[in-house]
């Protein structure tokens, strides 16, 4: 009886520990993003759409994509696999929204 209490007991501190342990990772990795510095979307968007044949157009919707990503892929065209978020991007007819 003393044995299956103190394997219980063994048992719900465990579980217990765990629990601390996810909640603390939880918390850093909270933390972590909101002490991500935002990006110059102004900027970054000016950069990637130097080239662009509709500058107005593409920074705009660079944009719009940066606020919601913090993020723009380097150069003028590609890369997107650096901004996963910013890929992913669509408008309402499923294309990709991000230039």
């Amino acid at each position: 009886m003393t044995l299956s209490k103190l394997i219980l007991a063994s048992l719900l501190t465990s579980l217990l520990l765990l629990h601390l342990i996810d909640a603390h990772q939880w918390v850093e990795e909270q933390m972590q993003g909101s002490l991500l510095q935002q990006i110059d979307c102004n900027q970054a968007c000016g950069v990637r759409c130097r080239l662009s044949s509709r500058p107005n157009l593409c920074k705009r919707a660079c944009g719009t994509c940066c606020q919601r990503c913090n993020c723009v892929p380097p150069g003028t065209s590609g890369n997107q696999e650096m901004c996963p978020c910013y890929a992913r991007q669509t408008t309402h007819d499923g294309k990709p929204k991000c230039p």
